[in-house]
C-alpha cells in the first residue's frame, strides 16, 4: 500500500529509534528533562527566537498561541481555508472563547486589502481584533509557500494596529527548502511561531512553539492548563532533535516526488492538475468526467494500492514524504491511471 494521505503517516527510522532509546530523560514539568531542554533551545536558535516549548500536537501549539494573544470575546483573523478553521475541531471558540474572522485567500495566501477590511475598529459594538494567523505552507492551498514580502506587508500592518501575529508553520521547513529563505527570516515577523516535528520531518509526535522568554513562560503555564504537561518526554524529544538535525534538507526529495506525481497525473485524460502549482510536497488534483462518487473513487484507489484524502467533490490530495520514493510515486500514478481508465 502506497500511503499518500499525509506526511503524518511517516514511521521513525531505525536511527531515530536508536536516538530515542538512548535519550537522557527527566521530569519536563519540573524543567528537568535535558533532552527536551536541548530540543527547545535548538528550535529557538533555528528560528531566531529567545525560547521554545515542546507540545504534543500542532493543534495544541496553535490553540495555546491563540489563548496567549487573546481574551474572551476577541476576534482572530484567519484565512478561510486555514488549518485553524477547518481541522481543529472548533477549539478556538471552545478553549479561548474567541470568534474567527475568515478571510478568503488565493490558494491560502491572504492579500492586504481584505485583511484590512476584516479588521474591527475600536467600537463598543465590535469584538476586538487582537490576532492575525497565517499558515506556512498552506495545507488546503496545495502546499503553497507564503511569499516573504507578503508576510512582511501583512504583519507590519497588523502590528501598526496593535494586532499580534502568529504563524502556523506546521510545514515551515518545506517552505524553507523550497524558497531558500531561512526559518529565522520567516519567523522574525511573528510574535509566536509553531511548527510540526511529526510531518515531513519524520518524528512520531510533537510540535514546537518559539517566542520570547516571557511568552514561553506564559505558554508553559497554559500548556499545563490544556493538559499538555508531560513528564519523561525526552524519549520523544530525541526524535524531534534527530529530525531537525537530519531531515530538513531531504525535504527537497519530497518536493521532487510531488512534482513527478503531478506531471504523471497530468497524462491521465480524466485528471485535472496543474504541476506549476506544486511548490512543495502536496498535490491537489480533480477527477473530471467520472460517474463515480468521491467515496467510490477513494475505495477504488485503495483497492489499487493507493491511499489518498478527499478535499472536496472528486478533489483529492496526495502528500509525499520520506516513506515513499520515486518508484512508489510512479507506481501510484500508474495505478490511479488504471482505475480511472476502467
Amino acid at each position: 500500500m502506497i500511503d499518500l494521505r499525509s506526511d503524518t503517516v511517516t514511521q521513525p527510522s531505525q536511527a531515530m529509534r536508536e536516538a530515542m532509546v538512548q535519550a537522557e530523560v527527566g521530569d519536563d514539568v519540573y524543567g528537568e528533562d535535558p533532552t527536551v531542554n536541548r530540543l527547545e533551545a535548538t528550535a529557538a536558535q533555528l528560528l531566531g527566537k529567545e525560547a521554545g516549548l515542546f507540545v504534543p500536537t500542532g493543534v495544541m501549539a496553535n490553540q495555546l498561541s491563540i489563548k496567549l494573544h487573546t481574551r474572551s470575546g476577541d476576534e482572530v483573523i484567519v484565512e478561510s481555508s486555514s488549518h485553524i478553521i477547518r481541522f481543529e475541531g472548533g477549539s478556538a471558540s471552545a478553549l479561548s472563547q474567541v470568534q474567527l474572522s475568515c478571510v478568503p485567500g488565493d490558494r491560502g495566501i491572504l492579500a492586504l486589502n481584505p485583511v484590512q477590511a476584516a479588521w474591527r475598529s475600536k467600537n463598543v459594538h465590535n469584538p476586538c481584533t487582537t490576532l492575525l494567523c497565517l499558515e506556512q505552507t498552506h495545507n488546503v492551498g496545495g502546499g503553497s509557500v507564503y511569499p516573504l514580502k507578503t508576510i512582511e506587508t501583512l504583519t507590519s500592518w497588523a502590528k501598526a494596529q496593535g494586532v499580534a501575529c502568529h504563524l502556523d508553520g506546521a510545514r515551515l521547513f518545506n517552505a524553507v527548502v523550497a524558497s531558500g529563505i531561512s526559518a529565522a527570516e520567516y519567523a522574525q515577523y511573528f510574535d509566536t511561531v509553531s511548527f510540526c516535528l511529526s510531518k515531513g520531518l519524520g518524528a512520531p509526535v510533537g510540535s514546537m512553539i518559539v517566542s520570547t522568554l516571557e511568552n514561553i513562560e506564559k505558554l508553559r503555564r497554559l500548556r499545563k492548563m490544556f493538559g499538555g504537561g508531560m513528564r519523561q518526554v525526552g524519549i520523544l524529544a530525541a526524535a524531534g532533535l534527530f529530525a531537525l538535525e537530519h531531515n530538513i534538507s531531504r525535504l527537497k526529495e519530497d518536493h521532487e516526488h510531488a512534482k513527478q506525481f503531478a506531471l504523471q497525473l497530468q497524462q491521465i485524460p480524466t485528471v485535472f492538475v496543474d504541476p506549476d502549482r506544486v511548490e512543495t510536497n502536496i498535490v491537489v488534483f480533480e477527477v473530471v468526467r467520472s460517474d463515480r462518487s468521491t467515496p467510490e473513487l477513494l475505495q477504488a484507489f485503495k483497492e489499487a494500492g493507493v491511499l489518498l484524502n478527499a478535499m472536496g467533490d472528486r478533489v483529492f490530495r496526495a502528500v509525499t514524504h520520506l516513506d515513499v520514493d520515486g518508484v512508489d510515486i510512479e507506481k501510484a500514478a500508474q495505478n490511479l491511471g488504471s482505475v480511472l481508465s476502467a
